[in-house]
């Protein structure tokens, strides 16, 4: 429990500094990280549930990565605080997010 905890609060950081860091890609607080870090990764669990584990982010391939490109755009229409401007800012994002997540993994080991 206290590792879901955890991999949420760093996915909102991450969300908050790639808000800061990609023009057309905004979160508004950190309410609203928390509320798009939830919402992404149940996009995203979703998403691997229909179409296999091989399209995860986490194999690092370009259809992860473009998957995570669209979760991110989708998640938007859900979040009234969370803005991605442009298909663009979504891959710039997932992008950010990518390298960020190489040195900051979200995910408790």
């Amino acid at each position: 429990m206290i590792g879901a905890v955890v991999r949420f609060v760093v996915a909102a950081i991450v969300l908050m500094a790639v808000g800061w860091l990609v023009p057309g890609f905004a979160v508004d607080g950190f309410i609203g990280a928390l509320i798009a870090a939830a919402v992404i990764a149940i996009i995203g669990y979703a998403v691997e549930a229909i179409l296999g584990e091989e399209i995860s982010p986490r194999n690092r391939g370009v259809v992860g990565f473009v998957t995570a490109a669209v979760v991110i755009y989708l998640a938007q229409f859900i979040i009234p605080q969370f803005l991605t401007a442009t298909i663009l800012g979504a891959i710039l994002a997932a992008l950010v997010i990518g390298i960020i997540d190489m040195v900051v993994p979200t995910t408790v080991r």
